[in-house]
């Protein structure tokens, strides 16, 4: 099935926006949120002359949508501009409309949140901390997910300093140290659990997230103990920290009977989450 075919109808203040998966990232119908958002009997036109008054003023965003085929009441599908959460974000702000204003002084709170944690942060820790809180994570499980977050940017850090300076750099560095950890590329991991675009550590088991920060932390070590120069030998030092990882995973699983890989994650409790995080919002 292809991305173009995973389309579901997300809930927007009570009316039904369509959604669907591109390039492993929702987007989202403008229309639809513009129908949500505003009184107009016409929220197609109305759409028209917001694009056409964003482009006068310079912006971005019209540039951004993408014309992707979503289902119509009349069972085809049809292009429809679509725009992903920042591109929503920042159409939202151009609609004058009431429905409108909560979700543009949330932006300006999370704005000054941000502000904030550049000048301390110690805060950005404990607004992570409550956001996973609000999920409903237990306390043990987000101690040890903060404590991942620290170890992952030392190693990126280290990585950008040896040579590592591109995203797809990371990510074959990464699939390094998680195969050699759990014979699973993150992908691989990521279908076991049945996730799609969610980040794969926020679904780890207490064991995973351990097994996980013991890989990064040891190929931290090993880069630093050898010097490590270029790409070439920062995945060298991958392999051999995740495969560190490893045997102590298979140790493991030797002493506890089981496998340390799990299906588990934590999307059982979505719709609790969704109505939190709503009211967060409107707070």
């Amino acid at each position: 099935m292809s991305n173009n075919e995973l389309t579901k109808i997300s809930i927007f203040d009570g009316a039904r926006v369509r959604k669907i998966l591109f390039n492993n990232e929702w987007y989202f119908s403008v229309v639809d949120i513009c129908a949500a958002l505003v009184e107009s009997s016409n929220s197609g036109a109305y759409w028209r002359k917001l694009k056409q008054r964003l482009i006068a003023e310079g912006s971005q965003v019209v540039t951004f949508c993408h014309a992707l085929k979503l289902k119509a009441s009349d069972g085809k599908k049809y292009a429809t501009d679509c725009a992903n959460t920042e591109g929503v974000f920042r159409i939202i702000q151009s609609i004058p409309s009431a429905k409108a204003e909560p979700f543009k002084q949330w932006l300006a709170k999370i704005g000054k949140e941000r502000i904030d944690e550049i000048e301390n942060p110690e805060l950005g820790i404990e607004r992570v901390k409550s956001l996973y809180e609000k999920k409903g994570y237990p306390k043990d499980w987000i101690e040890k997910r903060l404590k991942g977050m620290a170890v992952r940017q030392k190693l990126t850090d280290e990585w950008e300093h040896r040579g590592a300076n591109k995203s797809i750099d990371y990510a074959i560095l990464t699939n390094d140290i998680m195969q050699g950890a759990f014979e699973l590329k993150v992908e691989e991991h990521k279908k076991l659990k049945g996730l799609e675009n969610q980040n794969l550590r926020d679904h780890m088991t207490d064991l995973e997230l351990i097994i996980t920060m013991l890989g990064e932390a040891t190929t931290t070590q090993i880069s630093q103990q050898r010097d490590s120069q270029g790409i070439f030998k920062l995945r060298r030092d991958a392999k051999d920290g995740g495969a560190v990882a490893g045997r102590t995973r298979k140790d493991i699983e030797v002493q506890i009977g089981t496998k340390v890989i799990s299906e588990d994650n934590f999307l059982t409790n979505k719709k609790s989450v969704s109505k939190k995080i709503d009211n967060s919002i409107k707070e």
